[in-house]
């Protein structure tokens, strides 16, 4: 089945951007911010994605585009696999809960994917993962954002050079260990146990289209991708090669 895309184009220049296992959008709009427009497919109906979105499996979407030959209309992929498999974090968060080792990991499948589109990628996870590259890794603080939320981005087709990790000011707020602490973060996860208001994960993340916690608590902020799209477009303007 060849998939029909209805693109809201602000600009025909615009290099056009596929957003897997998409959620809320928080990906893409720093994509879209730095210069893409984007399309994005997740297994849920998420009526908060603010561009052109596709409810269905992220992975057959993209064998379809691949075996139809409508993925050359793309110029760059953005993935974020469900990280629930082998997440050292998941797993120690819900071992008392008897969850966390059992979910179907997709890094692997859709890397295979990803390669064969020829196209360049990213595959983005939280720590506590070693199937990818930690080609890039960022954290709020590089960005003066009120979280921390570490993310890996393994690069796929291009390169570019690690920015330098900036020192924390402080701890996380919340409850550790039955002990309350301060700081100037708030913790984008989970609920209870000092976790930021819905308001509060908004002000932090900096997103301001959802007030779903649990699509705030799965966002990367904006800042991230606006940064990684920024500089993959700088690349192929000045004509760099991978």
């Amino acid at each position: 089945m060849t998939h029909a895309i209805p693109i809201r184009r602000e600009c025909a220049a615009r290099p056009l951007l596929l957003d897997l296992f998409c959620c809320a959008g928080g990906a893409a709009t720093g994509y879209h911010r730095a210069g893409f427009d984007v399309v994005g497919v997740d297994i849920r109906p998420r009526p908060n994605y603010p561009f052109t979105f596709h409810q269905g499996d992220a992975l057959d979407f993209l064998a379809d585009l691949i075996a139809s030959g409508e993925i050359e209309r793309f110029a760059f992929v953005h993935s974020s696999p469900p990280c629930q498999a082998g997440c050292a974090l998941t797993v120690g968060t819900n071992r008392s809960q008897g969850w966390g080792g059992d979910h179907v990991d997709l890094v692997a499948p859709t890397r295979i994917l990803l390669d064969a589109s020829k196209l360049p990628y990213v595959i983005e996870q939280p720590n506590g993962r070693a199937e990818i590259r930690k080609d890039l890794t960022l954290c709020g603080e590089q960005f003066g954002l009120g979280v921390l939320r570490h993310r890996n981005f393994e690069l796929g087709h291009w390169s570019v050079a690690r920015p330098a990790h900036v020192p924390h000011r402080g701890r996380v707020r919340g409850w550790r260990h039955g002990e309350f602490f301060d700081g100037p973060y708030v913790a984008a996860y989970g609920n209870g146990g000092g976790k930021p208001s819905v308001p509060e994960l908004q002000a932090a993340m900096g997103i301001d289209w959802t007030d779903v916690r649990e699509e705030l608590t799965e966002a990367i902020p904006p800042a991230y991708s606006q940064w990684i799209g920024a500089a993959y477009l700088v690349r192929t303007r000045a004509g760099v090669a991978a």
